[in-house]
């Protein structure tokens, strides 16, 4: 059987239902963010072919196209270069099975896998000052039982420093209020973690919970209905404490305040306080040190304790000169 009489379908129906889910066993959100890449890549191509994606083939998928998508989600869609780089390691990861299932697709899928990655700018991460947290956490009216909620979550989320997932998933057997408060958190891998709470942490959600009754199971920080918060939903919430707190902080006006800008707060405010950078990977749960490594090289303040301790040059200093026309030439490059 060629490439070119082989319908897609049956390889991404092998590719979620047993690759993905059977044999990887990956997270619900890796699932969900690969659906989304196909979903966007077969409704790419049928506008730009016509061509049904039960229809569709593998052949219709070459690297030229897929390039093509690519760039539509850069340049129409508005995605920034990570998305576009999440999309092409999904599109990979498929074209790998494909190459194992069929031999006569093995010359697209190299092409289509020797896509580079492209590059991206790093900046360094933004964060919330201590005063700008304060503020934003004073915003919620605590006499309503959303504005209570609000601040149970917020308080919750700079305490932990966890993902807008984990607290959207938070239960409220993962709180613990032993002698030592905490909350069980499962991460990015299915890594789970232990996160220590304030003692404000705790009496806040204790109260909390308590006024919210029922099984100890449910949800933490449920919607009014009694069902989880989206992503979307506790954006929402943040954003209007944040517009609430600019008139106490106009800094915040300036800025675009996600609830990862708070985990990156909950970091940097772990540092500034002499927290070692370990521990603080440790609990945001990275996997390497290196992820945690951008908040020393963000913290100006651990650059300038590092430079009072370097004893000024004295002197002047000579430039090397080159006594050789082909050094020379080197050094002028």
């Amino acid at each position: 059987m060629t490439a070119s009489a082989t319908l897609i379908g049956t390889h991404l129906q092998v590719f979620f239902t047993d690759h993905l889910c059977q044999q990887k066993r990956v997270s619900p959100r890796t699932l969900a963010s690969y659906r989304d890449t196909f979903r966007l890549l077969l409704q790419f191509i049928k506008d730009r072919t016509g061509i049904e994606p039960a229809a569709l083939q593998v052949s219709d998928v070459d690297a030229p196209t897929v390039l093509a998508f690519l760039d539509h989600l850069e340049q129409q869609r508005g995605n920034a270069i990570r998305s576009r780089n999440l999309r092409l390691a999904a599109i990979r990861s498929f074209f790998r099975l494909v190459a194992l299932r069929d031999p006569a697709s093995v010359a697209l899928a190299a092409r289509i896998l020797a896509i580079p990655v492209k590059r991206a700018e790093k900046r360094l991460v933004g964060y919330l000052t201590r005063e700008e947290v304060d503020a934003i956490l004073a915003v919620p009216d605590r006499k309503t039982w959303k504005g209570r909620r609000d601040h149970a979550l917020l308080l919750t989320l700079y305490n932990s420093g966890a993902r807008v997932s984990e607290i959207t998933g938070l239960r409220r057997q993962q709180v613990h209020f032993g002698e030592s408060a905490f909350l069980q958190l499962k991460g990015k891998g299915r890594k789970e973690r232990v996160i220590p709470l304030w003692p404000h942490t705790r009496r806040v959600l204790h109260n909390w919970f308590h006024e919210l009754g029922g099984s100890n199971d449910g949800i933490a920080f449920p919607s009014a209905r009694g069902r989880s918060l989206s992503r979307d939903g506790v954006d929402y919430i943040l954003q209007g404490a944040v517009k609430g707190a600019s008139s106490r902080c106009p800094s915040l006006a300036e800025r675009k305040i996600t609830p990862h800008v708070v985990r990156h707060a909950t970091a940097m405010h772990l540092l500034q306080a002499g927290v070692d950078v370990a521990s603080i990977a440790l609990w945001l749960g990275h996997e390497t040190l290196e992820t945690t490594h951008v908040y020393v090289q963000t913290d100006l303040t651990v650059k300038e304790q590092a430079l009072s301790k370097l004893n000024p040059v004295t002197g002047t200093m000579t430039r090397f000169k080159a006594d050789d026309p082909l050094l020379a030439f080197l050094a002028s490059l």
